[in-house]
């Protein structure tokens, strides 16, 4: 093989190589970018979770309370 083929291969080479460091860098911001949402509805979640233990916890004792009420109605006015 000649000098000059070699070049001519070694320059096509080196332009489908800096396609493919292109395409892998779109690729790479895609998974950043999807990387990032997930985080940000894991956080939205975890928030949720939160709040619906804080709201499950009101309803307890809420329920709680409505039953020690009944129990001394009963106990007031009998069964």
């Amino acid at each position: 093989m000649d000098r000059e083929t070699a070049d001519e291969i070694k320059g096509h080479f080196s332009f489908v190589a800096e396609g493919l460091r292109s395409e892998m860098r779109v690729v790479a911001e895609g998974v950043s970018a999807t990387q990032d949402r997930l985080e940000r509805v894991d956080d939205r979640l975890d928030r949720f979770e939160t709040r619906m233990a804080e709201e499950l916890n009101e309803i307890r004792a809420m329920i709680r309370i409505s039953f020690g009420q009944l129990e001394r109605l009963e106990a007031r006015f009998g069964n």
